[in-house]
């Protein structure tokens, strides 16, 4: 049933300010699309619990634009910050984008999001950099809960507090992202996203990266570049290429058939985590229109310049099956070669990574109310291209 209540921008926002007494939100691009996100989640079809955990998602996304704002009022210098040469990695989700992001990320020359600041970019007020960070010990308890208490959602998505993660969070902190749609059945705020222009989402995206470079360097930790990746990026490739006009962009191939209800699955154990009214049929058939749509827009990106120096293009074969193989064509494309700490670091990681243990995650499109056929014949451009 609806919880209107729960999300009541007023409320909303004061409960943001209370978190750490701040309450300067700088510019107010970000009250449209948080007022279209609130009136979607409050006629959602989500449990008590799931509407505390919505709004507790949209308090900590506005208490952390609230915490960034702080941070630069206070040290001017991180607006100064230069976020060079990125490395993008995209691609549909399941596509083995995680792997080759934690791979690149092990290389001691490049920054990345850790899983302790995905959720909490900016420093609590305060904190001091002799001090333990906070962050980390509360993030180490998140991943122990969802172990426990979300062993499906892990299963699909193992995120590790000490790890390389993706900075979807980062955008979804500007209301302006495909979380919510795979959190929640909310239909008004997925159409009314899919005519929005992303820049603002990117602006900020820009901003917390610049704070948690910022940050590292002051805790020591210089590096060359960044190691990005979000699936998501994928359909905003010209707000990503406007914001970082530098960056080099790793797409990730893999057959739809494998991908589609992969990702179906993904959002399924969220919905699951909200809501007791969760069809797979409907996830199935938002989720193949969501990858239809971000698919299509990358293909026309990709079509302006067939060889475009700036992407490299990789198969989820290739980097599973020979993953330092496929590092080294990447660094090949920068023009670097793969220093040798680097590929020992690398190889460790994927020692460690081969002996954790999982719950297994089996899934197949009938599952979602989809067929290979239908999901081929909605991708047949994309596999012509990239992956028959």
């Amino acid at each position: 049933m609806p919880f209107p209540s729960e999300f009541d921008l007023p409320d909303i926002l004061t409960a943001a300010k209370a978190v750490d007494g701040l309450d300067d939100f700088g510019d107010q691009e970000f009250i449209e699309p948080l007022e279209v996100l609130l009136e979607s989640y409050a006629a959602a079809p989500v449990h008590e619990l799931g509407a505390k955990l919505l709004r507790g998602s949209v308090v900590r996304s506005l208490a952390n634009r609230l915490r960034i704002r702080h941070w630069f009022a206070n040290h001017p210098e991180i607006a100064a910050e230069v976020i060079a040469e990125p490395i993008v990695v995209v691609g549909m989700m399941r596509s083995g984008t995680t792997l080759v992001q934690r791979l690149l990320a092990a290389d001691p020359r490049h920054y990345c999001t850790m899983g302790w600041e995905a959720l909490e970019p900016a420093p609590r007020i305060g904190f001091e950099d002799t001090q333990p960070d906070p962050r980390i010990a509360d993030a180490c308890e998140r991943e122990a809960m969802t172990r426990k208490f979300a062993p499906e959602y892990f299963a699909i998505h193992p995120s590790y507090a000490m790890e390389a993660e993706e900075e979807i969070m980062f955008l979804a902190d500007a209301f302006l992202s495909h979380v919510p749609e795979a959190s929640c059945d909310v239909p008004a705020y997925r159409a009314w996203l899919d005519q929005q222009d992303f820049a603002p989402a990117y602006r900020h995206l820009h901003r917390t990266l610049q704070l948690l470079q910022w940050h590292k360097k002051r805790h020591g930790q210089p590096r060359d570049r960044w190691v990005l990746k979000t699936p998501a990026h994928l359909g905003y490739l010209e707000d990503l290429f406007a914001t970082f006009p530098d960056a080099h962009v790793i797409h990730m191939h893999r057959d739809p058939v494998a991908t589609i209800p992969s990702g179906a699955s993904l959002n399924t154990a969220l919905w699951r985590m909200h809501s007791d009214a969760v069809d797979p049929n409907r996830i199935g058939c938002q989720w193949i229109e969501r990858m239809s749509f971000t698919n299509r827009r990358a293909m026309e990106f990709r079509a302006r310049d067939a060889a475009d120096p700036r992407f490299t293009d990789l198969s989820y074969s290739e980097a599973v099956s020979a993953p330092i193989d496929a590092i080294e064509r990447i660094y090949d494309r920068l023009g670097r070669s793969l220093p040798n700490d680097a590929r020992s670091a690398m190889k460790a990681w994927l020692a460690d990574d081969a002996g954790r243990r999982r719950p297994s995650h089996r899934y197949a499109p009938a599952d979602f109310g989809l067929s290979e056929d239908r999901i081929r014949a909605e991708f047949v451009e994309y596999i012509d291209r990239f992956v028959a």
